[in-house]
């Protein structure tokens, strides 16, 4: 089943600024990112992006805070957004329930989180080109766990494609042109 812009949401897993310098093409991670953000904009896809114990790990880098409003971001101390009171109740009272994640580290928050929104009921797409971990090993370790789990791994290439649809149209054109090059 293809992805739906309409019934999808993005969330974007704790891409911080003392964390992503320490993980592994940490700046590819950063890009894939923030294209999937400014696809997600001009197709009208709801964005969420968080911060993990902001006071230790800092806050989002720069290059995606700036694409987010503040109602965007959101605090939390479980690795699962999906286990942070008041994140868990705007991800599961949604009536979009596909949810597209990405973000930093794969094996520990963005795994958590994929695994226990699938369990919750929504259909879980993890990004694989958007989603990292300081260790190779550790990222293809949590990747094949989730696949095991139903989670769907998608590239940033396939969810856009599949959130346009089409290919002869100005939204296409400019997807083309901003975020597919």
């Amino acid at each position: 089943m293809l992805a739906e812009a309409a019934d999808s949401r993005l969330l974007v897993v704790d891409c911080q600024q003392r964390l992503a310098p320490h993980v592994a093409d940490g700046d590819a991670v950063v890009a894939q990112c923030v294209n999937l953000i400014g696809a997600a904009r001009v197709l009208g896809v709801p964005v969420m992006v968080s911060e993990h114990y902001p006071e230790g790990i800092g806050h989002t880098v720069p290059a995606l805070r700036s694409l987010v409003t503040e109602a965007e971001v959101v605090r939390k101390d479980h690795f699962s957004c999906v286990a942070e009171p008041g994140v868990r109740e705007r991800l599961l009272e949604s009536t979009r329930r596909t949810l597209v994640v990405a973000g930093m580290e794969a094996h520990v928050c963005v795994m958590q989180t994929a695994l226990e929104a699938n369990a919750a009921g929504l259909r879980v797409l993890l990004v694989v080109d958007a989603s990292g971990s300081r260790r190779a090993s550790d990222r293809d370790t949590a990747l094949a766990r989730m696949a095991r789990a139903g989670v769907e791994l998608v590239s940033r290439e396939m969810i856009i494609f599949e959130w346009a649809r089409r290919g002869a149209t100005d939204t296409f054109r400019e997807l083309h042109q901003r975020f597919l090059r």
